[in-house]
């Protein structure tokens, strides 16, 4: 029976997300890039880890996390507001700063999009027999190839049609997820089987930790880059649409699991949310392969055109994107076979708290240049210097 409502609420979920009324509007349109690049990969890795870190704690940790990426997405959107007044005319230290932060950038997609395909890997062989580490470095190692041909022959604008589809098909299935979680927390309840597991690391073991989770809720920023696409206050307001409502599905998540699964009791792995939501149904095991192969491609597709077109920019052309593809692919391959999946996290956070830090000083900078160091410079400059200790402190839950 639960099965059946399972599907029901996913297909009910992505008919609501292909009603024309839902799927023109611009500002909807506008936020279904960071929304899905928030709760792509981090979903379907971060349940577990909290849960096993932190235990009945996981939805406080799950919330300070909320709570600093719309931090960092504030500092982003002063900046969408300060570029788009000054009709991108700024002073040079500020230039010079976001130059470094597109580099910065850059750096973060190559390592996001080995993060991303090493998680596909592993989804990929979790039902086969040959659901080991290497088999799934296998399948990681392929694709990669498969992405640099691709990138090769001019092929990624077909790829990158594939994105509406892929991320109403993740939505459609978190919603049935939640939906299942939901019904499964409801029944532990009227049975009083609920459980309050303790934390398992504490002090600065955990500061660090949560440091190096940063990328579970990166993907904001991109509402920074549809400029050619929507006006500034269309790329504020899809930011802010975007982190609400994945702070809202991913506090609901937490919650849910943090209450349902003791922390000892879970064997920590990138594929631990399948072997933990065959409990809930035997049907979202499959549901979350499909989403978890189909969001890592088409988020990996992403970030390659993407960093493969920063860099062809800051080098004014002198490195082509097909030479950026071949960058990529090299440095992907050696941190999948030279690195878990949860080292690759950690660093992919690490190069994301660059970034942000960057982006931080540049609205720090901004808003001194309008008024002089203010409470909310201030703010900017001390988010700024999180995302360098994020940097120098972020740790991978290994």
């Amino acid at each position: 029976m639960l099965n059946y409502l399972i599907i029901l609420v996913a297909i009910i979920t992505g008919a609501v997300l292909l009603y024309p009324k839902v799927a023109k509007a611009l500002l909807w349109r506008a936020a279904i890039t960071p929304l899905a690049s928030i709760i792509g990969s981090g979903f379907l890795v971060l349940g577990p880890i909290l849960v096993s870190s932190f235990g009945q704690y996981a939805p406080l940790v799950m919330a300070a996390l909320c709570i600093f990426a719309y931090l960092f997405g504030a500092a982003i959107r002063f900046n969408i507001t300060r570029h788009a007044s000054l009709s991108g005319k700024r002073s040079i230290t500020e230039e010079k700063l976001e130059i470094l932060s597109s580099w910065a950038l850059a750096f973060a997609y190559i390592i996001s999009v080995a993060y991303y395909l090493n998680l596909l890997g592993s989804f990929a062989v979790s039902a086969t027999p040959i659901n080991d580490a290497f088999h799934a470095q296998l399948v990681t190692s392929a694709v990669f190839v498969l992405v640099l041909i691709v990138g090769w022959t001019k092929g990624f604008q077909a790829l990158e049609r594939m994105e509406q589809i892929t991320v109403g098909l993740k939505l459609s299935i978190i919603a049935g997820l939640l939906f299942a979680l939901g019904w499964f927390f409801i029944d532990k309840l009227a049975a009083r089987e609920l459980v309050s597991g303790s934390a398992t690391v504490s002090g600065w073991q955990a500061i660090a930790l949560v440091a190096g989770l940063l990328v579970t809720v990166q993907g904001f920023e991109t509402s920074r880059y549809l400029g050619d696409e929507y006006p500034p206050r269309t790329r504020i307001r899809s930011m802010q649409l975007a982190q609400w409502v994945s702070s809202a599905i991913y506090m609901i998540y937490i919650a849910f699991l943090s209450y349902l699964f003791i922390p000892n009791n879970l064997e920590l792995s990138e594929t631990a949310i399948i072997d933990l939501m065959a409990v809930v149904a035997p049907i979202l095991p499959l549901l979350l392969i499909i989403a978890a192969i189909s969001a890592q491609f088409s988020a990996a597709v992403a970030d390659t055109g993407g960093s493969g077109g920063l860099i062809a920019e800051l080098t004014k052309g002198k490195i082509s994107p097909r030479a950026g593809y071949g960058v990529l692919v090299g440095i992907g391959l050696l941190l999948t076979w030279a690195m878990s999946v949860f080292e690759i996290i950690s660093y992919a956070s690490r190069a994301f708290a660059f970034y942000y830090a960057l982006q931080a000083f540049i609205a720090a900078k901004g808003c001194w240049s309008e008024n002089g160091w203010s409470f909310k410079g201030i703010g900017f400059a001390a988010l700024g210097i999180l995302g360098l200790a994020i940097v120098a402190f972020g740790t991978s839950v290994e």
